[in-house]
């Protein structure tokens, strides 16, 4: 272990082997990397631990300088554990550059598979006891961390002194599709700000769509029959089509709302923004 320091705070970088596939532990390997993190008054103290997720899924822990944000805080109460979540940050990599090397797909999604909720747990689990001894520990979930610390609820609760979960609480019974549905009106009444704003945007978003619909890769077209079915190249919300005119010099886009809301047609299209109070 190198230990080194920034304003405030002593950092450790700290090392993990586990297995790949949990239900397989003397098989393949990896590494899973965490920064400690410990006030520099309190590098002596026999401080509880406290574990970070980190959001994405795909991000390595954030890399603080000093005791900034809430890691300030949480330093007076905890030695903390920056967690790299397995495939991210400077644990193994999970990757475009390595995948290739696992065969096609269906091995690449299998070997994925094994970088889910359930795998980070079972690492924290393993984590766990080397650092504490045996002793539960605080575990802080950011965003799709948070989605983890629900699963170690779940999993192995005996481990867990105590959660903090930041915007990462998943449904009881929702779909994923339900919780993305339900923020649409407020995604539209963003774009129509913006839009109204700049104006210009609308040739600009509609020609990107255009041009993305017209090249995109063949990894990414969806296949020419299913099923014995035949389906079309292009889905219709990705038809192809030429990119508008240019607006017309001092046209303004004037977003309108009512009560119950409006339909308004854009310039140059067939687009429609739903304008809600």
């Amino acid at each position: 272990m190198s230990s080194y320091r920034q304003p405030g705070v002593v950092l450790t970088d700290r090392h993990f082997t586990v297995p790949l596939d949990h239900s397989d532990p003397g098989g393949e390997q990896i590494e899973v990397y965490g920064r400690e993190a410990v006030a520099a008054s309190r590098v002596g103290d026999d401080l509880p631990w406290l574990v970070y997720l980190e959001g994405g899924p795909g991000f390595g822990a954030r890399r603080f300088v000093g005791a900034e944000a809430w890691l300030g805080r949480a330093l007076r109460d905890f030695r903390v554990l920056l967690l790299d979540q397995r495939g991210t940050g400077l644990s193994t990599p999970a990757n475009r550059q390595t995948l290739p090397l696992r065969g096609g797909p269906r091995e690449q999604a299998a070997y994925l598979a094994h970088f889910r909720a359930d795998s980070i747990v079972r690492d924290c689990e393993l984590i766990r006891p080397r650092l504490t001894g045996g002793a539960p520990w605080t575990v802080l979930g950011q965003s799709f961390g948070g989605f983890c610390a629900v699963r170690y609820l779940s999993a192995a609760p005996e481990g867990l002194k105590e959660v903090l979960i930041t915007g990462g609480l998943p449904s009881l019974d929702a779909h994923a599709d339900d919780v993305y549905r339900a923020a649409y009106p407020r995604i539209e009444r963003k774009v129509a700000a913006h839009y109204a704003r700049y104006p210009q945007d609308v040739e600009r978003a509609r020609a990107i769509t255009a041009y993305l619909a017209e090249h995109r890769p063949e990894s990414a077209k969806p296949p020419a029959h299913t099923g014995g079915l035949p389906v079309a190249r292009h889905p219709p919300r990705f038809r192809q089509r030429q990119p508008p005119a240019p607006l017309p010099a001092g046209e303004r886009l004037r977003a309108h709302s009512a009560r119950h809301g409006t339909l308004r047609r854009l310039p140059g299209g067939d687009a429609h923004l739903r304008l809600l109070r």
